[in-house]
């Protein structure tokens, strides 16, 4: 039978259930285990596509188009199993399924209720996880305990060991340990009051994870292991990591989680750890040969998590190259008042993200304009590649004021316009084009030297594109358009080719990176910045040294 870990969490939100999630998932997969992932998130929106960067962070969209948590992009960087819509529901997903199946007569008349209708919908998405071709299913419960809206989870997930039985269940709770600088100490009291009230719900956690600045102490562990009512053993220390998020399963495996779970839940087919890989991994990025920096100039750039898969996959490629990379957050809006000279000029590439809305295009634009000019290497991504052909279209085939119709809808020469299958599209959620679409690409251009292949699929998440009645004027004017939707329709990939490294894409090659398996397109822009680094600093060394008068 599949075997189900339960991941909850107390105190404060963003402890890294996410992380830890994957940690775990990514430590049960080294030991030959086949495992899956599931994030249930209570809020009551349907999807997180039509959330605010600012408030949820980036969308990761998935290969079947689903938009979804970005803790779903912890899954796939960690871990090899394959995600689809059933790793992702929301509170507003569990309710629209009940009221559909309500509003056709399923329930024959009966009076739909929290308990049971609601919680035996969320059970239905948990088995809908397991069979048998999968050892484990890990399922974060988003949110803290406390929460009104959580509730129904927590229940559900109380009710499912009934279902399946006591041994094949074991729930985690990551709480906070508190370090208070005037009383130079940890507090536990919190964690003690965060597991008080899971157990008041019916849940006694078989695991704690517990957050913390400094060690927890011997003295401290069991404390926590005397009034929550736990083995000492089950109580995890998870310092915080300065280094790399990469560092995490490796503090697991210090604390003997993997060792823990593997027992409780008897899973006999598991094998021994290896992490090597891992190990090797992190030891290269403490080691590196080089040190770059690359600006990432977006909308969104104060709130780190807006560009969550793309500032991994930039440390990717870096520890791919043996590179330290030092990223640059740029709000394009600050480059409109302050200009590109000033805050992009010690850069060694310039990467221009997606996003939607009218604000800081300019600034984008301005950015890419710097980049080109200076044969700064350029990555453009999604709206970024659409900036990429707005200022292309300006400065270099002369059409003047050329926009894109999502911000102009009188432009002159709107070399940017809406897909043909958008043309009818009232609702916002779960409507662009989204996920993997198969690109073909020119095979001698950059693109297809890094892919090393004619066909490819990247994963979509677009209402516009770049407009086809224009396609003869910027060839002419230098520019490639390198990869292309197999009917030769849709523009995906335009690049520079007397530029040291300019490519822009349409689509999100992020979603597809991961640590052991880095994005090609990212690897070779970040070879590029290596080599301007490397390029300016022979120049800088090979200048005469000024005499003095």
């Amino acid at each position: 039978m599949t075997k189900h870990i339960f991941v909850t969490g107390g105190v404060v939100s963003s402890l890294g259930k996410g992380l830890t999630s994957a940690s775990i998932g990514m430590l049960l997969e080294q030991r030959g285990l086949r495992v899956r992932l599931q994030k249930l998130d209570p809020y009551i929106n349907v999807d997180p596509g039509t959330m605010s960067p600012y408030q949820h962070g980036e969308v990761y969209v998935l290969d079947d188009g689903s938009e979804t948590d970005l803790d779903l992009g912890h899954y796939e960087r960690f871990t090899s199993g394959k995600l689809t819509r059933d790793c992702n529901y929301t509170a507003g997903q569990i309710y629209l399924s009940v009221i559909e199946k309500e509003r056709k007569g399923q329930f024959l008349g009966k009076t739909v209720q929290v308990i049971p209708h609601i919680t035996n919908e969320i059970k239905s998405v948990i088995k809908r996880m397991g069979g048998d071709n999968v050892d484990v299913v890990i399922t974060e419960i988003g949110g803290t305990v406390g929460d009104i809206e959580s509730l129904p989870f927590l229940e559900a997930i109380r009710q499912f060991s009934l279902d399946v039985g006591r041994d094949n269940c074991l729930y985690m709770h990551l709480t906070l340990v508190p370090y208070l600088k005037a009383a130079d100490e940890l507090k536990t009291k919190p964690t003690q009051h965060s597991v008080g009230q899971l157990r008041a719900i019916g849940i006694q956690p078989d695991v704690l994870v517990c957050r913390c600045e400094h060690s927890i102490s011997r003295d401290d562990r069991e404390k926590i292991a005397l009034f929550c009512n736990v083995p000492t053993e089950a109580v995890i220390e998870e310092k915080d990591k300065d280094f790399s998020i990469y560092e995490v399963p490796l503090s697991l495996v210090d604390n003997k989680l993997d060792e823990l779970i593997v027992e409780k839940l008897g899973l006999v087919t598991a094998q021994s750890l290896d992490i090597t890989p891992w190990t090797d991994l992190l030891h290269g990025l403490r080691n590196p040969r080089h040190e770059i920096s690359i600006a990432v100039v977006g909308k969104y750039a104060e709130h780190k998590d807006a560009y969550k898969s793309i500032y991994e996959a930039i440390d990717h490629a870096g520890m791919h190259h043996q590179t330290q990379i030092r990223i640059g957050r740029i709000q394009s809006a600050d480059i409109e008042r302050e200009g590109a000279e000033r805050l992009l000029s010690g850069y060694h590439g310039i990467l221009v993200p997606g996003g939607f809305g009218e604000r800081g295009i300019e600034g984008k634009v301005q950015a890419i304009r710097f980049a080109r000019e200076r044969k700064i290497p350029f990555f453009g991504i999604c709206l970024g590649m659409q900036c990429a052909v707005i200022e292309y279209g300006r400065q270099v085939v002369g059409l003047d004021r050329a926009h894109s119709s999502e911000f102009d809808k009188d432009t002159e020469h709107p070399v940017i316009c809406l897909l043909d299958e958008q043309q009818n599209v009232t609702q916002m959620g779960g409507t662009m084009r989204l996920g993997s679409q198969p690109t073909v690409l020119d095979k001698d251009s950059i693109a297809g030297q890094s892919y090393e292949t004619e066909n490819i699929d990247e994963r979509h998440r677009h209402r516009y594109e770049f407009n086809n009645q224009y396609r003869q004027q910027f060839e002419a004017n230098g520019m490639r358009f390198s990869g292309t939707s197999p009917n030769g329709c849709l523009v995906e990939i335009v690049e520079i080719p007397d530029h040291p490294w300019f490519v822009a894409v349409q689509f999100h090659p992020e979603f597809k990176s991961k640590p052991l398996n880095p994005h090609p397109l990212f690897i070779g822009f970040v070879a590029a910045a290596v080599e301007r680094h490397s390029d300016r600093k022979s120049s800088e060394q090979s200048a005469p040294t000024p005499q003095p008068r």
